[in-house]
């Protein structure tokens, strides 16, 4: 891998896999201490929806596979059902920390990177537009699978804290028909929940208590290779 390290604040981050009936108490314990998202629906939920980019050996899921220390990967991410609003978003990790950096790209413009057509990315005089341009030619990055999921996340200010429930994770089965609203999903991981928290330079005492889940230890979950397994 010859990612750099990203020059870009990083930001500590735990995983866990927990039972329907584990996220069941922990998302009314949840609820109790902690503000949901502003973005989020009546019931502090809503819907993730990414489309995620590899090269043609699957570099990005391979070294997640294989716990590689410094790794990237690129995606295209839009919420709820509105496909106005979409973000590429780059998201690195580097000695166990991660960072995430994005920008805003227009349904047309996401039509052309569909369709094959890169050159406004170089064009745009952003710098993850074009570094985004740069891999797709160089690296030969090119859309794998649609990964969709229901959020519920909590926000903590003292450690910029992030804590997010990820439900009814959901593949397209390698379809990339990333703006089509009718593309059909297989259900992934129907009997377990993606649990994730995200902190700056320190977790405090009441999130960690608060996400304490008896018998679970911290372990890498990755959405985009479990859905991968169904390509």
């Amino acid at each position: 891998m010859t990612t750099k390290p990203p020059a870009f604040p990083l930001r500590h981050e735990m995983k866990h896999q927990i039972s329907l009936r584990e996220d069941l108490v922990l998302s009314q314990r949840l609820r109790k201490l902690f503000p949901h998202d502003r973005h989020a629906g009546p019931d502090g939920t809503y819907r993730v929806t990414s489309l995620y980019f590899d090269t043609p050996y699957d570099s990005a899921l391979r070294e997640k596979i294989d716990g590689v220390n410094r790794r990237e990967k690129f995606r295209l991410r839009y919420y709820g059902t509105d496909t106005s609003f979409i973000r590429l978003e780059k998201k690195y990790k580097t000695n166990g920390l991660c960072g995430k950096r994005s920008a805003r790209l227009t349904t047309e413009q996401v039509q052309k990177l569909l369709a094959g057509s890169y050159e406004f990315l170089l064009d745009s005089g952003n710098p993850l537009l074009m570094e985004y341009y740069s891999k797709l030619r160089g690296r030969g990055l090119s859309p794998k699978t649609i990964v969709c999921y229901e959020r519920e996340a909590f926000f903590y200010p003292p450690g910029n804290v992030r804590i997010t429930l990820d439900r009814k994770i959901r593949s397209s089965l390698g379809c990339v028909d990333f703006l089509n609203p009718d593309l059909f999903f297989l259900p992934v991981t129907e009997q377990i929940t993606v649990l994730e928290i995200k902190y700056d330079a320190f977790l405090p005492e009441l999130v960690r208590m608060a996400v304490q889940v008896p018998h679970r230890q911290a372990a890498a979950c990755s959405k985009y290779a479990l859905c991968r397994r169904y390509d």
